[in-house]
């Protein structure tokens, strides 16, 4: 019964985390950061804000709180330009650390309490909540390049008229 709860929970990770890709490799660097004004984020910002918070939510999930001292969560919204590279090597840093945390969960810990921003979550909880602001987040990267990209974009699940 766990291992099927994590593998489940692994997909959905995995299955956001493509999209992501499959996004990043239909744009081009200067598309990676483009923002479509000042109170916008860029796919850049948005992939640096993903990496601070996946850092910061499951490096020692099981001792410590989800929002760790050492992060800058306002400076991950700060506007700069990433190359590919850099931006690649933050989304795979942070998707390493969500994976290493749930190679974590067992028996004994599944039932356990943990927190984030001093608020008490179950191990369940703590991936479930997880799960939904990757997942709004992966939406508005999914948004920001196919506006870009407008009839180029391809589409990432089934396409109009299909």
């Amino acid at each position: 019964m766990l291992q099927s709860y994590i593998d489940s929970l692994k997909k959905e990770f995995n299955d956001y985390k493509a999209l992501g890709e499959k996004t990043f490799d239909q744009l081009n660097d200067e598309q990676l950061n483009f923002a479509f004004n000042s109170e916008s984020n860029s796919i850049a910002t948005i992939v640096k804000h993903l990496h601070g918070n996946m850092l910061s939510r499951w490096t020692d999930f099981l001792t410590t709180d989800g929002e760790k001292e050492w992060r800058e969560r306002d400076a991950e919204f700060e506007a700069t330009i990433l190359s590919r590279n850099q931006i690649i090597t933050l989304w795979n840093e942070g998707w390493a650390c969500v994976f290493e945390a749930l190679s974590k969960i067992n028996e004994v810990n599944i039932s356990a309490t943990i927190t984030i921003r001093n608020q008490p979550l179950t191990i369940p909880g703590a991936f479930n909540r997880q799960l939904g602001h990757y997942a709004a987040h992966l939406g508005q990267i999914l948004y920001i390049g196919k506006m870009q990209k407008g009839e180029d974009w391809k589409s990432l699940s089934i396409p109009k008229k299909k």
